[in-house]
C-alpha cells in the first residue's frame, strides 16, 4: 500500500492572509473544524468523495498530511512537500510514534435503534475514567494520571487488535474540546477529549499495522486528530 505523507503551509499571500480569521480562527473548536475545510482544498475532486486523508496541525498555519493520493495545488497553501509513505517494516521492528487521539470506549444502551439493535454510545476513555472520581481537588490533580493510564489501556488494546506492542506511552497533554457542529445552548454543548501521547512500539504484523496507520486511530479524526507519526527508533 503507497500513501503520501505531506507538509502544508498556509499561504503568505494577502489574498490568504485576507481570510485568517475564517481560516485559522483563535477558539479551538472552530479552528478545528476550519482547518477540516481548508484542507479539502487541496484533495477537492468528486463532490461525493469520502475523506481519505489524516491531518493534524503543529501550529503557526502548518500540517501534517498522511493520504491516499497526493494533494493537489490550493491558492490557500504554499506548495506541499510530499513524499510517498511506504515504510518496509518487519516484525520486531521498533518505533517511535507521536499520536493526537480522540481515545473512546464503546458501550451498548439498553435503547434499541430502528434496526432492533442495542444503541452504541462512545466515551472518552478519559472522561469515563474520572466519572468515577468524586469532584474536587484531588479529581484535578489526578487528571493526568488518569489520563495516562486510560491512555495507556486504549493503546494496548489498539496494538492486541492491529499487530503491534507498546513499549511505552507518555501523556503530554490532555484537553476537552466542545463540538463545533453544535447548535444549541453551550450548557449541553457535546465535547471531546484529546490525547497527546508520545511513546514508542514494537511492530508485530506489519500489514495489519500499515492498514491501521492509514485508517486512524480513534475518533474525531475530521478534527485532526488519529495521525500517528512514526519513524525508526
Amino acid at each position: 500500500m503507497t500513501l503520501y505523507l505531506s507538509r502544508l503551509k498556509i499561504s503568505r499571500k494577502p489574498s490568504a492572509a485576507a481570510l485568517a480569521q475564517l481560516i485559522d480562527p483563535d477558539d479551538p473548536g472552530r479552528r478545528d473544524d476550519a482547518h477540516h475545510r481548508l484542507l479539502w482544498s487541496v484533495f477537492a475532486g468528486d463532490a461525493g468523495q469520502r475523506r481519505d486523508f489524516l491531518w493534524r496541525a503543529d501550529g503557526r498555519g502548518r500540517f501534517m498530511v498522511l493520504s491516499r493520493r497526493p494533494p493537489g495545488d490550493s491558492p490557500l497553501f504554499e506548495k506541499p512537500e510530499v513524499k510517498e509513505f511506504s515504510p518496509d517494516l518487519s516484525p520486531g521492528d521498533r518505533l517511535a510514534f507521536k499520536l493526537r487521539a480522540n481515545a473512546t470506549v464503546t458501550k451498548r444502551s439498553d435503547a434499541l435503534a430502528p434496526n432492533g439493535k442495542r444503541r452504541r454510545h462512545h466515551h472518552d476513555v478519559v472522561m469515563e475514567t474520572l466519572r468515577h472520581v468524586e469532584p474536587g481537588p484531588e479529581r484535578a490533580a489526578r487528571r493526568m494520571h488518569l489520563a495516562q493510564e486510560a491512555a495507556r489501556s486504549w493503546l494496548d488494546g489498539q496494538g492486541a487488535r492491529n499487530g503491534f506492542v507498546v513499549a511505552d506511552c507518555n501523556v503530554e497533554d490532555y484537553s476537552v474540546r466542545a463540538l463545533p457542529s453544535h447548535r444549541g445552548i453551550r450548557k449541553r454543548q457535546p465535547q471531546f477529549g484529546i490525547l497527546e501521547i508520545m511513546g514508542t512500539l514494537t511492530v508485530r504484523d506489519p500489514v495489519a499495522f500499515l492498514a491501521k496507520l492509514a485508517q486512524g486511530f480513534g475518533r474525531a479524526r475530521a478534527y485532526g486528530c488519529g495521525l500517528m507519526l512514526v519513524r525508526r527508533a
